[in-house]
């Protein structure tokens, strides 16, 4: 599933990597920037940022709660 941001100059892909079944941390956060160097958040033009399982369904329940929170009003 790829979310693009930033005017389109921000793309991160989130996927299970089959090539890695049999590593732990097997779900890519893949995120790519096409803008020129100076504009970018990242050092390179693509990095990939590999998590277990646990890990993904952690950042995505973090993810949810922040979106949740903005939706209700919520503050800390």
């Amino acid at each position: 599933m790829a979310i693009h941001l930033l005017e389109n100059t921000l793309k991160i892909d989130v996927f299970y990597d089959c090539e890695d079944q049999d590593l732990e941390d097997n779900v890519c956060v893949s995120i790519i920037e096409s803008c020129p160097p100076a504009e970018r958040i990242m050092r390179v033009e693509e990095t990939h940022i590999f998590l277990t399982p646990d890990q993904a369904r952690e950042l995505g329940e973090a993810l949810l709660r922040a979106a949740n929170h903005s939706n209700s009003g919520w503050t800390k």
